[in-house]
């Protein structure tokens, strides 16, 4: 077993923007594999779902020992996710083997990353319009069909391109409960994946194109990478962070749309422009932060509610 060192530094990479943003690992890694380092399309997803299957648990304990975790969102949304997700794996076969099916889970996964953009577009304009809250876990009132429907609509797109257990179903999430803190958004998402993620890895082990040295370098890369980023998040501009996650996921969904070159860097910069002219806009209106709903300011945090995926505000380490 060989050890690709390259991909060890781009799985490092990505896995800190993990870290300090929460979200974006299969929307990051996936591409970075197919566009980077020539991987095929069921290969690389096959290969991350299975490592996100590694590491996935170690967020969800923290979350779990911090109390940050809505265990009846947590059963309505796996009941759904789950044998949405294996289901996923036979889907994207059904269309085909060789270069058909790597043709459509390249088609997939684009449409994925440009949901994913609109999520977090989404998530700033409702942070913007809603403002923080501080309802607790258990003043939360549970939409059981409206939860497993997210459920299963956020399982089958991550069976078929290992995109949604936290771009998609966390903005699904803030939709359905705009009154979750950030922390407990974050904690409930990140425990609901793990179930998810290791029923798509499963399915993705049997009929799926895993490869045990892709997934290694993967994991040698990204384990400290999740551990660096989640250590600096509760120092980094969190907006800016997620503005330029936004930047990286529209680039690669268009490239794996076959968007030119020369389109996609139009694009790129029209979103770019509006983008920059919509936060100026906010601020001066009363410099909300741009990201998840009930997150407050950089800086104003109060004690014991993290803003990032497994930090906490009070700065212990």
């Amino acid at each position: 077993m060989s050890i690709d060192l390259p991909l060890v530094a781009g799985s490092f990479l990505v896995a800190v923007v993990v870290g300090l943003t929460g979200m974006g690992g299969g929307a990051l890694m996936t591409p970075m594999m197919m566009l980077f380092f020539n991987v095929p399309p069921l290969a690389a997803v096959s290969s991350d779902l299975v490592a996100s299957a590694v590491m996935k648990p170690v967020g969800g304990i923290v979350h779990m020992r911090r109390g940050t975790v809505n265990l009846r969102l947590v059963g309505w949304l796996c009941a759904g996710s789950v044998p949405a997700a294996f289901s996923g794996v036979l889907v994207a076969r059904a269309f085909g083997d060789g270069e058909q099916v790597q043709q459509v889970v390249k088609y997939a996964l684009g449409v994925a990353l440009l949901l994913a953009v609109a999520g977090l577009v989404a998530k700033a304009w409702i942070a913007r319009h809603e403002g923080p809250s501080s309802a607790g876990l258990d003043e939360i009132d549970v939409r059981p069909i409206p939860t497993l429907l997210v459920g299963m609509v956020g399982g089958v797109v991550v069976g078929i391109s290992s995109v949604g257990s936290g771009s998609l179903i966390i903005v699904a999430l803030l939709a359905l409960y705009p009154a979750l803190r950030a922390n407990q958004l974050v904690g409930t998402d990140l425990v609901q994946a793990v179930p998810l993620v290791a029923s798509a890895a499963l399915g993705h082990l049997l009929f799926g194109d895993f490869q045990l040295d892709l997934t290694t370098s993967l994991l040698v890369g990204s384990i400290p990478g999740v551990y660096l980023g989640a250590r600096i998040s509760s120092r980094a501009p969190g907006g800016v962070i997620r503005a330029l996650l936004a930047v990286v996921l529209l680039a690669s969904a268009l490239k794996l749309l076959g968007v030119g070159n020369t389109a996609t860097l139009w694009i790129l910069g029209g979103a770019t422009a509006a983008g920059a002219a919509g936060w100026s806009l906010l601020r001066n209106r009363g410099g909300a932060q741009v990201g998840v709903a009930g997150e407050l300011p950089e800086g104003a945090a109060p004690a014991g509610s993290g803003v990032e995926a497994g930090v906490s505000a009070r700065g212990g380490r």
